[in-house]
């Protein structure tokens, strides 16, 4: 049975007109749009002690504002969070009633510190200007007829060119006077005066002084800094929300946001993810963005095209989705044609082509997202195993579309046509998804594809990462809507897995995920893993845990192939060995892999 709109509710945050109006008129356009959620709630910090605020989420950050809404401040930055936790508890100074159904939030994070120069204090007088920013990358000349040559084209598009950088507004209005309004401090760099001029008999002797005063100020920036770290750096500081509803979302949308950052800031220093994923400084409005994408997508959709020509075409919206959220976005949204929409038909109409409007307002939601669903079942055969491919580029094909999935779920969750297409029909989409890329790992070995064995290993084995980076994401829905649908079991971490366990290949992929992890930390050749392959091993974590926690056929497979391993060599210390500590997810890979072991040694 088919679900109505309100169904959904739970999922999506709660307006409030007033809060909406102040948020609008003290952010950027940018900024607004990538508000998750906002909930009313008790607030309890270091300089906050039990009072009424909003909490307010974005992509980045934690705010905070009064209630009613006066300023907003920026209380915490995902980047510095080590924890959110719900906390079992009765919170004494609420009443009763208020106790029972209150949501106790807990945040753990290292407080930020004044930004501070790198090199001595006197020579920022000099004026010493910032590193030149590289060039952008040109478009790649064009691609040659076959899709198996066309793996790893640089898709670059009009949306490199056009896409819009997220700017705070520099000016207030009157109703937000200052950002340090709730007492976070601000503590300003002292700026010393300039020097008076010296007659040239001086000039000798005020160089000699300068240059002992310089020494005296690298010895002064050495000491404070062995004085931080003696006295600890990193001390952790915890921001409490009581959010009064057993309905509130907002728990899961922070570990959805912080789960996002860390992957996404993680991915980001590796410098070819960022050069491909990073926007330019020019503009584009949404309707330019919405626009293009029905263009891109309109050519896509279109009977009659080649292989290759869909290859390039995804290619170009999976780069497109990496820089643009506002495009995952209208993946997923209803635009129809009626006429209420000829006011905007018109206004489109400076220069464009009319068939491009048509194409715009009578998309309906989701029709890319099925299409590539069917497409995928196509190219997999019913996903019986690798030996039905025929060439090498389906199978390239396939790895295409199941990392724009991944892109496209992510940072989405509070779309309104995103959850009506994929809660349709008992998640009857969302099954077929599930089925169509789990596959066997072993199949290859019977392949007869274009490429030798070692380049046709080579790209089963990315297929397979992309797949489990795309379960990853499904999984995350799912721990959404365990959440606000308890009594229903629908859509939940125990309904995906449930879907898949008939799948005669499920048993082989899950084993497959378990070797690599076991692979990548039994590896004693002391090499790092870079960034992607950081996320990848804590994506792959994510699953593994889901496995153990949420289905007892999986889990006892899981324990009964690979306890030894999971003594001996997947242990936090061996993830701690290969991961980088400034990578933002190495502290919540090594907290998964404790789970894990703790879980896969029970009898």
């Amino acid at each position: 049975m088919a679900r109505s709109r309100s169904d959904f509710l739970p999922l999506l945050p709660r307006r409030n007109a007033r809060l909406d109006s102040f948020l609008k008129r003290n952010t950027e356009r940018a900024l607004y749009e990538r508000i998750r959620t906002y909930e009313p709630c008790v607030v309890v910090s270091d300089v906050i002690n039990k009072v009424y605020m909003y909490a307010v989420l974005s992509d980045e950050r934690v705010y905070l504002t009064e209630f009613p809404p006066r300023a907003l401040t920026a209380a915490v930055s995902l980047e510095r969070v080590r924890d959110i936790e719900l906390v079992n508890d009765l919170p004494d100074f609420l009443s009763s009633k208020d106790r029972e159904r209150c949501q106790h939030i807990r945040i753990t994070y290292i407080p930020e510190r004044p930004a501070e120069k790198q090199h001595d204090w006197l020579q920022r007088e000099k004026g010493e200007g910032l590193p030149p920013v590289a060039p952008p990358s040109r478009r790649a000349s064009h691609c040659p007829i076959r899709i198996h040559d066309l793996k790893g084209y640089p898709a670059d598009s009009w949306w490199e060119k056009e896409e819009l950088q997220p700017v705070m507004k520099t000016s207030r209005s009157s109703s937000c006077p200052d950002p340090e309004t709730l007492g976070l401090p601000r503590i300003p760099l002292p700026h010393p005066p300039s020097p008076p001029s010296s007659p040239p008999e001086e000039n000798l002797k005020t160089a000699e002084s300068r240059q002992v005063t310089q020494r005296i100020g690298a010895v002064l920036t050495r000491l404070l800094r062995r004085d931080r770290a003696d006295f600890g750096e990193e001390r952790e500081a915890e921001l409490h929300l009581y959010v009064v509803s057993q309905t509130s979302t907002l728990y899961l949308h922070l570990q959805s946001c912080w789960n996002s950052f860390v992957i996404k800031s993680t991915r980001l220093l590796d410098p070819v993810y960022r050069r491909r994923s990073t926007p330019s400084s020019d503009s584009i409005s949404a309707e330019r963005t919405a626009h293009l994408f029905a263009q891109l997508s309109s050519e896509l959709l279109q009977d009659g095209i080649t292989v290759e020509n869909r290859y390039l075409l995804l290619q170009e919206l999976r780069t497109a989705a990496h820089r643009n959220v506002t495009l995952r976005r209208l993946f997923w949204r209803v635009r129809r044609y009626d006429k209420e929409n000829r006011q905007s038909e018109n206004t489109w109409k400076c220069g464009q082509k009319s068939r491009f409007l048509s194409i715009y307002f009578c998309s309906q939601s989701g029709e890319a997202f099925v299409f590539l669903v069917q497409t995928l079942e196509e190219c997999l055969h019913g996903c019986q195993s690798f030996s039905r491919f025929h060439t090498t580029d389906q199978l390239l094909l396939s790895t295409l579309i199941i990392q724009t999935f991944a892109i496209m779920f992510r940072e989405t969750e509070v779309e309104v046509s995103r959850s009506s297409l994929l809660f349709a029909n008992r998640g009857a989409l969302i099954s077929r998804l599930l089925l169509a890329f789990v596959c066997d790992p072993d199949g290859e070995k019977q392949s007869r594809g274009s490429a030798s064995d070692s380049e046709l290993q080579d790209l089963v084995s990315e297929y397979l990462d992309a797949a489990c980076s795309l379960l990853f994401e499904l999984l995350l829905l799912g721990y959404q809507t365990s959440r606000c649908f308890p009594g229903e079991n629908f859509m939940s971490v125990s309904w995906i897995l449930g879907v898949l366990q008939p799948h005669p290949h499920l048993l082989p992929f899950i084993r497959h995920q378990a070797q690599l992890l076991v692979l990548v930390l039994s590896d004693q050749t002391g090499s790092v893993l870079s960034p992607a392959e950081s996320v990848l091993l804590f994506q792959r974590c994510r699953l593994l845990l889901a496995c153990l926690q949420y289905n007892n056929q999986l889990a006892q497979h899981l324990q009964l192939n690979f306890r030894e391993e999971f003594r001996f060599a997947v242990t936090p210390s061996s993830a701690e060995q290969k991961l980088q500590p400034r990578y933002p997810i190495c502290k919540p890979t090594v907290r998964l892999i404790q789970r894990i072991v703790t879980l896969i040694q029970r009898s």
